[in-house]
Parts: C-alpha cells; structure tokens; sequence
C-alpha cells in the first residue's frame, strides 16, 4: 500500500513539471477573462430579459389602452346615432306640442268668443228689463247681473201681503212686464226664488218659512204660466226659506230686505254649447 502511495505521488510530481510556469499563468488568466466576459454576458442578459418584461408590460397597456379607446370611439358613433334620432324625436315632439298649443288657444279663443255672445246677449236683456221697470221704485225691484247671470229681485211688499201666498194686482203688472222681456228671449231659463226672513209662521196652510217660501215661488210662476203665456218648461219654482238672507234679520228693515221674491235668469246650456259650436264654424 506504501508502494502505491510512493508510486502516485512521483506521478504528480512528475507532470507538475511538464507544465511550465508561464504556460499556467496565461491560462489562468484566459480563465479569469473568460469569467468576466461571461459575467458581463450574464449582466447584460439579464438587463434584457428585464428590457423584454418591460416593453412586453408597455405593449400590453397600450393594447389594452388601444381596445378602450376603438370602444369608446363605437360608443360615440352610436351615441351619434342615438342622438340624430333622439333630436328628429325631439323635433317631432315639439312639433306636435306646438301643434297642440295652438289647438288649445283656438278652442279658448272659441271659448271667449261665445262667452262673449252670451254676455252681449245678457246685456240686452238687462237693458230690456231696465227699460220696461225703469219706472219702479228702485226699493222695490233690483236688477244686477253677477257672473253672467241675471238676477231681478222683487220686494215682498210689493209682490204679497203680510205672511200672504197671493199676489197682489199690482205685482202681476211688474210680472206681465217681466214676462214681456224674458218671452222674447228663448235663449235663456229661469227660476223663481222665494225667501223670508227669521220670524216664525205656522198657519193650518203653511208649516213653516219653507213652505211659505215654496208657496211664494209657485204662485209667481203660475201667473207667469197662465196669465202671460210664459212656457212652463223654461220655469223652475223655489224656496229657499231664511238661508239666504242679504241682510241681518235684527231690524225691521234688515228684515224687510229679506222677504222677497228672486227671478234667476239662467242661458241654457244647450244653447251655450251651441253658441260655442257656432263659433267654431265661424273660425273654421
């Protein structure tokens, strides 16, 4: 074993000095460029790939940015489109708005038209009743209009006697010159009021104001009717009872105000809605 160990080591000895000194250096030193220029290789292999990530990283952005923007730049066509569409909408809507309003301010217009026949057609029978009651005594009868309505209002002193339903002689000639007026005017209806003040009546005919109310009305439109040929269909008889004073029932004279006798002039309806159709023709 000793032999074997002897034998190796002048082995080693021997091609130690084979190789000279030089000839070691130079490869060491070849190694050692080799080395460097490898980790240099190394270095800058790696600053590649890193580049490469860098610019793959960039890429995909911008592709992405790229894809957001191709959407964005659909949705604006179609938002484009949309809107065209909406705007020949809108346009036809207004149009059909306007076309409404116009509509509208046609039918007032007919409105206020026929308004305006049947005030003038009110205003001619206020004239007519002043002028055949022109010589009453104002205490005795009035005539006002309020809100196109004709309203001719008849003292109870003049029209019956105390907690009386007959009519006195002189009362039927202001009625013969009412009825004169409203015969002449087919466009309109009336009705025929009464009323009374607080005091109390009981008679075995008359229960109370309500009946001497109603009992007033009826009287007056009977003689209307039969005495001067007033058609009974354009009447209306009512009693309205102590309900609707114009005066305060704490005084003679405040109570004198209420007994009375109402005539309501009323256009008819029908009437009114010809007025309103005939003006629609007439602006056609």
């Amino acid at each position: 074993m000793k032999k074997l160990v002897l034998l190796g080591a002048g082995v080693a000895l021997l091609f130690s000095s084979c190789v000279s000194s030089k000839k070691y250096n130079d490869l060491a030193a070849k190694q050692k460029e080799t080395e460097d220029l490898l980790n240099s290789a190394t270095v800058k292999l790696n600053n590649c790939l890193s580049d490469k990530s860098s610019a793959t990283a960039r890429a995909q952005a911008l592709q992405e940015q790229n894809d957001v923007l191709k959407a964005n730049n659909q949705e604006l066509i179609n938002n484009m489109g949309n809107l065209t569409t909406l705007t020949q909408k809108g346009a036809d809507n207004l149009e059909r708005s306007l076309e409404s309003l116009k509509e509208k301010d046609l039918k007032i217009q007919r409105l206020q038209d026929a308004i305006t026949r049947k005030d003038s057609v009110t205003l001619a029978l206020v004239t007519s009743l002043k002028g055949v009651l022109g010589n009453m005594n104002d205490d005795d009868i009035q005539i006002n209009v309020e809100k196109g309505v004709v309203y001719v209002s008849i003292s109870d002193k003049l029209l019956f006697g105390s907690g009386s339903t007959v009519v006195t002689k002189r009362a039927r000639e202001v009625l013969g010159k009412v009825a004169t007026v409203v015969k002449n005017k087919p466009d309109f209806e009336f009705m025929v009021e009464g009323h009374t003040d607080t005091d109390p009546i009981h008679t075995a005919a008359i229960k109370d104001n309500w009946d001497l109310s109603v009992l007033r009305a009826t009287a007056v439109v009977r003689i209307l009717q039969d005495d001067f040929g007033v058609d009974p269909k354009r009447m209306t008889a009512a009693g309205r009872s102590e309900y609707v004073p114009v005066a305060d029932n704490d005084t003679a004279a405040g109570k004198a105000k209420n007994r009375r006798t109402r005539i309501v002039v009323l256009p008819k309806i029908d009437q009114f809605y010809n007025m309103i159709e005939q003006g629609m023709k007439d602006i056609k």
